[in-house]
């Protein structure tokens, strides 16, 4: 009597998106936020609200499927904290965008990589590096050309007032990172960036309305490309940048970053006929030089 020998089934295993390509795809879905905001003429304060509005549906169903995962340890407080500063930066760079272009008002928001490790050394000592400290006045003469500070030939209607509400944003994007970093856990970050989410709205609120800045019937196709904004620009983004991020190192994150900024001064040239100056586009380069300087630098 004999025995045919039979193989063992192996189990053929997923295939793991290349972490790259998340954060390329994720770069330029955040790069269309400033296309979507300017095609649809509205308001920093009605472009925040809405982007806000719509993507929270979406964002309470991701929640829902986070908690059946687990049951990690979830904070309220300073997510909710973090969504003011993230309230800040979308109203303040969705005026910005009018005035000094999509492309510009991106790059300027690039202030933030000063901002953070400033705070983080006074408020939790945290000493910033020795490439942050050269790259400084650098980066700021960066800011002046590509904002028009000087008084050099800028684009936008208003490219003093537009630089100084980006720098504004960057301000507020800054506060929301510095936040969003520590209260964020495992398995909580749909949760965090849900709050975060909502909060802002009410800051778009509190902001649109004194103002009169805030439209709640912007009609169509306005109110198009302000759903595509949320669903594209606040969901689909940062979720693949957040997938990514964590699975390749700091360096070759911060530098896939840097693409956001590149591809929005591409797509305001390319599909919004933006022509920013001579001098802007040199301050575009020397800000993402010094900021890739800055994020590259090797990890102790």
């Amino acid at each position: 009597m004999t025995t045919t020998g039979v193989r063992p089934v192996v189990p053929v295993q997923p295939t793991r998106v290349n972490p790259v390509w998340l954060a390329l795809a994720g770069s330029f879905c955040i790069a269309l936020s400033s296309v979507f905001i300017k095609v649809s003429g509205t308001s920093g304060s009605t472009s925040a609200f809405w982007r806000c509005t719509l993507s929270l549906p979406v964002l309470a169903v991701l929640v829902w499927w986070e908690r059946r995962r687990g049951t990690a340890p979830r904070k309220l407080v300073l997510p909710l904290l973090a969504g003011v500063g993230l309230g800040i930066d979308f109203v303040l760079w969705g005026d910005a965008i009018s005035l000094v272009g999509a492309g510009i008002a991106t790059v300027l928001l690039s202030v933030q990589v000063v901002i953070v490790p400033v705070v983080a050394y006074f408020l939790f000592r945290e000493r910033p590096s020795n490439r942050f400290v050269y790259a400084v006045p650098v980066l700021l003469g960066g800011i002046v050309l590509a904002g028009g500070l000087a008084g050099t030939p800028a684009f936008g209607p208003d490219p003093v007032l537009g630089a100084v509400l980006a720098l504004g944003a960057g301000v507020g994007f800054a506060g929301y990172l510095l936040l969003i970093r520590r209260s964020t856990g495992p398995g909580s970050r749909e949760h965090t960036l849900f709050l975060a989410t909502a909060s802002a709205g009410v800051v778009a609120v509190a902001i649109g309305v004194p103002t009169d800045r805030l439209d709640l019937t912007p009609g169509w196709p306005a109110f198009g490309w302000l759903l595509a904004l949320a669903l594209i620009g606040q969901v689909v983004g940062w979720l693949l940048i957040s997938t990514a991020l964590p699975r390749m190192s700091s360096a070759t994150g911060a530098t896939l970053m840097l693409l956001q900024p590149v591809a929005a001064i591409l797509l305001g040239i390319g599909l919004l006929h933006e022509r920013p100056s001579g001098l802007q586009l040199v301050g575009c380069l020397v800000v993402l030089a010094a900021v890739a300087f800055v994020s590259t630098a090797p990890r102790r």
